[in-house]
């Protein structure tokens, strides 16, 4: 189990058997899950409707209708104050370098122990939050 303070997760994966997977194993180990979207463009349809936005947003690659780059991309563009940490999770390495690119906080190469997505998600949330000035 985790200490203080609580890490709030959006997950982001089309896989429903891994979504769920995802969320009980982030439970158990005292994270809150705040919601998960089945492809990129429900995932940039509710992070828009967050009053208060997630700490972490795990974001798989390979989704129907928009996938995780486009649906980042969105993502980053709608945030006003402050950058999200999206932590970009594909079987799909060819991608790496282009999501790292635009601004992802780090990228796991599926298939990953849950052990190496807490540490990730513990480090990406102990990042200063960046804010934005336009």
């Amino acid at each position: 189990m985790r200490c203080t303070p609580i890490i709030n997760i959006f997950i982001v994966e089309d896989d429903h058997s891994l979504r769920l997977l995802y969320e009980k194993a982030l439970q158990l180990n005292g994270y809150n899950v705040v919601g998960s979207a089945k492809d990129g463009e429900e995932a940039v349809n509710m992070y828009n409707r967050f009053s208060s936005k997630p700490d972490v947003i795990l974001m798989d690659h390979r989704m129907p209708i928009k996938n995780g780059i486009e649906a980042a991309k969105e993502i980053f563009q709608n945030s006003i104050d402050i950058k999200p940490k999206i932590i970009f999770v594909s079987a799909d390495r060819s991608i790496k370098e282009t999501a790292l690119s635009i601004g992802v906080t780090s990228f796991k190469n599926k298939p990953f122990s849950l052990e190496r997505l807490f540490n990730n998600i513990e480090k990406a949330a102990s990042i200063e939050k960046i804010e934005i000035h336009g």
